[in-house]
């Protein structure tokens, strides 16, 4: 049996397929790459119905290459907090709302939560632009057309695809509008929302299953009997995927943006343990929860300095930036993206200070790099005031896979905590496999975890 995962994520579709112990095949893997529009005043969308052709066509190249012929299963990891309002035949009514969109503002003259901590504590979110509680009013006010329901990207391009989308308890607890302890929707939350169930996607059952639409199965018929598992939020699935699923190890996750967390079990119903007032909680699974803090940096710093400043390619970077200590560069305030919750902060209040007519490219993506460190390296001890005791840190994602310099950089940040490295960048993919497979125990055991780089001596 062969496992078909499936990520969906901010700057590209992948899949990949992966054996029974869900590691990657070789050669089993098509990607494409999403538009991302974005602008000065925090618009960050994507187009649905381009984003489900991209999904078509990996789907399409792997089936053309003979990778799909004993695929069993379908799991998916996909992106959190997305929207697009849809009208009563389906249609998009506008683009997809993405976690980088910082434009959505609560209704003017409207009061919040009546308790914020208890919301809080319930949701394990805020009324925050980031979740469906602002978001919903705010699309409500400014589509063309009438709003027949709401989606989240993962519901709206499965949706296409399968005989049913429901959403998953981990898609929905990404909205902000579930109760995580009886994961069910929050009648105070969607009342803040405007919103109500027949608005809201079906909340799919533990242990649900899907299938290809007749159309698809024929277009695909090595997947025609394979099912097909509820999507995970991308960060509770990376967590999985890099054997962080005990709250002893936190998950530092660099992808296009990056975040710091852990995982819990509680199972539902059961009481959720204290949340910290700047940490989010969201669920992996009708199992277990997971709790952190969330960056709009990470890859996307490389990518614009790459993009802006000229940097070196390839080994000739690598190289360069073996010469800059690991506490070196400018001072920076990586915040390009403005604030995830609980922040508030705007787009476009990134900072890089201490600048010189000395001062190199390199030297400023350095300086980019460790800002990330260190807003990690503070939070990594909010979140050990949650377990009372040190956390080891695993460091996982495609970015600081590629960059050595960046894995230096956050084990020297972090000391003297113990700092490992997720050698496979697809954990997200990994991890969601994981979780469809009822394995989330073994992923300690099946992670590639090994020392992260020793670090360069002072001379």
């Amino acid at each position: 049996m062969t496992i078909l995962a499936l990520d969906l994520g901010t700057s590209s579709v992948r899949g990949l397929v992966l054996d029974d112990d869900a590691r990657s095949l070789p050669g089993a893997l098509a990607r494409r790459r999403v538009s991302l529009a974005v602008g000065e005043d925090g618009t960050g969308t994507l187009n649905a119905d381009r984003y489900l052709a991209c999904l078509v066509e990996c789907l399409d190249e792997l089936a053309a290459g003979g990778h799909l012929a004993s695929v069993a299963m379908v799991a998916t990891s996909a992106q959190w907090h997305s929207v697009v309002p849809l009208d009563p035949g389906g249609t998009p009514l506008g683009p997809v709302l993405t976690w980088l969109d910082t434009r959505p503002e609560p209704p003017a003259g409207r009061a919040g939560p009546a308790d914020a901590e208890s919301f809080h504590q319930r949701t394990g979110t805020w009324w925050h632009r980031c979740y469906w509680t602002v978001r919903l009013p705010w699309l409500r006010d400014r589509v063309d057309g009438r709003v027949a329901r709401f989606a989240g990207l993962a519901e709206y391009v499965l949706g296409a695809l399968l005989d049913a989308a429901p959403m998953s308890v981990s898609q929905a607890s990404g909205t902000g509008l579930l109760d995580l302890r009886t994961l069910d929707w929050d009648p105070e939350a969607c009342e803040l929302a405007g919103t109500g169930p027949a608005e809201l996607p079906e909340l799919a059952p533990a242990g649900w299953r899907g299938r290809l639409r007749p159309e698809y199965a024929r277009r695909w018929p090595q997947l025609a009997r394979a099912w097909w598992a509820a999507p995970i939020g991308d960060g509770a699935a990376s967590n999985v995927g890099s054997g962080c699923v005990d709250p002893g190890r936190a998950a530092v996750t660099v992808g296009t943006s990056a975040a710091v967390r852990l995982v819990q079990a509680v199972p539902a119903g059961a009481p959720l343990p204290r949340l910290a007032p700047r940490l989010w909680r969201y669920r992996v699974d009708h199992d277990h929860v997971v709790t952190g803090t969330a960056y709009s940096s990470g890859g996307n710093l490389f990518a614009w300095a790459n993009r802006e400043l000229r940097l070196p390619a390839g080994p000739a970077l690598d190289t360069a930036l073996a010469t800059v200590p690991v506490d070196g560069g400018p001072a920076a305030n990586v915040r390009f993206g403005g604030d995830r919750p609980p922040g508030l902060a705007p787009a476009g209040t990134g900072e890089l200070r201490g600048l010189s007519f000395g001062t190199t490219a390199v030297e400023i993506l350095a300086g980019l790099m460790r800002g990330l460190c260190d807003l990690v390296a503070a939070d990594v001890a909010v979140l050990e005031s949650e377990v009372d005791g040190t956390l080891e840190v695993i460091l996982g994602g495609g970015a600081v896979a590629a960059s050595r310099w960046w894995r230096q950089a956050f084990a020297a940040t972090l000391a003297p905590r113990a700092v490992w490295h997720q050698r496979d960048p697809e954990i997200g993919a990994t991890g969601a496999a994981l979780v469809a497979l009822g394995r989330i125990a073994d992923a300690p055991r099946l992670a590639d975890i090994g020392r992260t780089d020793d670090l360069p001596s002072p001379s």
